[in-house]
């Protein structure tokens, strides 16, 4: 077994823990932070449906982006969007047999990559030109976009430039899935992407990019509009609250 499959079947093993244990712990943390107050963004659902609805189309069409910055927007939902057809695309190097709706992707996930650096190269260059984005850009915020340009660029570059053994490489994540080390190909365009890969995922339960989840927990959004109906109590106030007789939710 060569020393470069060695190392990298260690580094992905240490992210994917990383990965996985930052994001339980941070999705916990959520979770438990309690929401002393009723502030759902206006106008705001007043029924549990409606706060399902509003989440799914924030999630889905980022509808809050939409009313306050088409362009902004626009670069947005395109890169999530051809991020989401990418990262289904890969799912074939980790399924044996690839199954259909992914095989159906394939094609879509290819030219994806190039919708996705295209997107990312507008949120990039928000960043320089919009005055009071510029401000507030910590170099954290630069690094993650470069990072995530690398990455697409590289896996577009082993796809239409510097071809790789895939089937070797899907061999490989395949054996990693069951502790069965096999051979990864030492193409230098692929050591690169797949170390840009892990160094993603390492560094994704400690960046911004923790508003994937944490949207879900937002109380502007996941709270209902009823504070008439009903007081809003968090759950660490109701010791407080014992023996008033109101109504608490």
């Amino acid at each position: 077994m060569s020393f470069l499959t060695v190392l990298y079947a260690c580094v992905f093993y240490a992210a994917t823990a990383m990965l996985v244990g930052g994001l339980v712990a941070k999705i916990r943390c959520y979770a438990r932070t309690p929401a002393p107050l009723k502030i759902p963004t206006t106008p705001a659902p007043t029924t549990t449906g409606g706060v399902v609805l509003r989440m799914a189309r924030e999630v889905a069409l980022f509808e809050s982006l939409f009313k306050s910055n088409k362009w902004i927007w626009l670069f947005g939902w395109l890169f999530h969007v051809s991020l989401l057809l990418v990262l289904v695309r890969h799912l074939r190097y980790f399924t044996e047999p690839v199954w259909f709706w992914v095989s159906l992707a394939q094609p879509f996930g290819t030219y994806a990559g190039f919708a996705m650096v295209a997107g990312l190269g507008g949120l990039w260059a928000r960043r320089f030109l919009v005055d009071r984005v510029r401000y507030i850009s910590t170099p954290s915020d630069h690094l993650i976009l470069v990072l995530l340009i690398f990455i697409g660029t590289s896996g577009l570059g082993m796809r239409f430039i510097s071809h790789t053994d895939v089937v070797a490489v899907k061999a490989f994540f395949l054996g990693l899935m069951v502790f069965d080390l096999q051979p990864l190909p030492s193409d230098p365009a692929l050591l690169v992407h797949l170390g840009l890969v892990a160094l993603l995922m390492i560094i994704f339960p400690i960046s911004k990019l923790l508003h994937a989840p944490g949207i879900f927990f937002s109380p502007t959004r996941n709270q209902t509009d009823d504070s008439r109906e009903r007081r809003h109590i968090a759950p660490w106030a109701t010791k407080f609250d014992a023996g008033s007789g109101s109504k608490s939710e």
